[in-house]
C-alpha cells in the first residue's frame, strides 16, 4: 500500500506540473511504473513482466509475475493487478481503465482483459511465440466477443525487451550446459522468451 500511495502521489505530482500532456507521454510516464513491477519480479527470480491499472491518472491495481513463487499458474502480471483494480473499486467490471503491460499479453490474460472490460491496454513488446493481443491472437479486438479493447503497442518496448533478454541471459549462464537449450526452448513460469527484436517491428 505504501508503494501504491507513493506512485499516486507521483502520478498526481506529474500531472499538475504538466508533465502529462499527451497520451504517448502519458503512456511512456505509466509504463515506468509496469517496469518497476517486471524489477521486482526478476529481483523475486520470476520471469519480468509487470503490469498497472490506471483510472483517471491513478494506479489502483499493480502485479507482476508470480507464478513459480505461488504455485499458481495464472499468476501472470496482468491478472494479479486486474485482480487488486477490481478489488479496490468494487467492482469486476473496468470499464474506464487502462491496463499497462510491459509485454504483450497471453492468451489468457488478453481473455480476463476483455471479460474486465478494460477500455485500452498499452503494451511494450510484442511476444512473438504466445502473444494473445496482436502476434499470434487477436483476442482484445476480435469482434465475434462482446468487448473490443483499443490497442497501444511498442510504449518503452525496449526496455521490457532488454529486462526479459537480460533475465534468460542469465538464468542460462547459472545453467549447466545440457540444460541450456531446453531453458532457452521452454516456457519460464508460463511466460515465453522470445520478444520481438527491434529488426523484428
Amino acid at each position: 500500500m505504501a508503494q501504491r500511495n507513493e506512485a499516486n502521489e507521483e502520478t498526481n505530482s506529474a500531472a499538475a506540473a504538466g508533465h502529462l500532456r499527451d497520451a504517448d507521454e502519458n503512456d511512456s510516464f505509466f509504463m515506468g511504473f509496469a517496469l518497476g513491477e517486471a524489477r521486482l519480479a526478476r529481483d523475486a527470480g520470476e520471469v519480468p513482466i509487470g503490469a498497472i491499472v490506471v483510472i483517471d491518472n491513478q494506479i489502483v491495481g499493480s502485479g507482476h509475475n508470480h507464478p513459480i513463487g505461488s504455485s499458481d499458474p495464472t499468476a501472470h502480471a496482468e491478472i494479479i493487478a486486474l485482480r487488486e483494480a477490481a478489488r479496490r473499486i468494487g467492482n469486476y467490471r473496468l470499464t474506464e481503465a487502462t491496463l499497462y503491460v510491459t509485454i504483450e499479453p497471453c492468451a489468457m490474460c488478453a481473455g480476463a482483459i476483455v471479460n474486465a472490460r478494460i477500455k485500452r491496454l498499452v503494451y511494450g513488446a510484442a511476444d512473438l511465440r504466445a502473444g494473445g493481443v496482436d502476434t499470434v491472437f487477436q483476442i482484445c479486438t476480435n469482434g465475434s466477443l462482446n468487448h473490443q479493447v483499443e490497442v497501444t503497442s511498442g510504449t518503452r518496448a525496449e526496455d521490457g525487451r532488454r529486462l526479459m533478454q537480460a533475465f534468460f541471459k542469465q538464468r542460462r549462464k547459472n545453467k549447466p550446459d545440457d540444460d541450456s537449450a531446453n531453458l532457452a526452448n521452454n516456457d519460464e513460469g508460463g511466460r515465453r522468451l522470445e520478444v520481438a527484436s527491434d529488426d523484428d517491428e
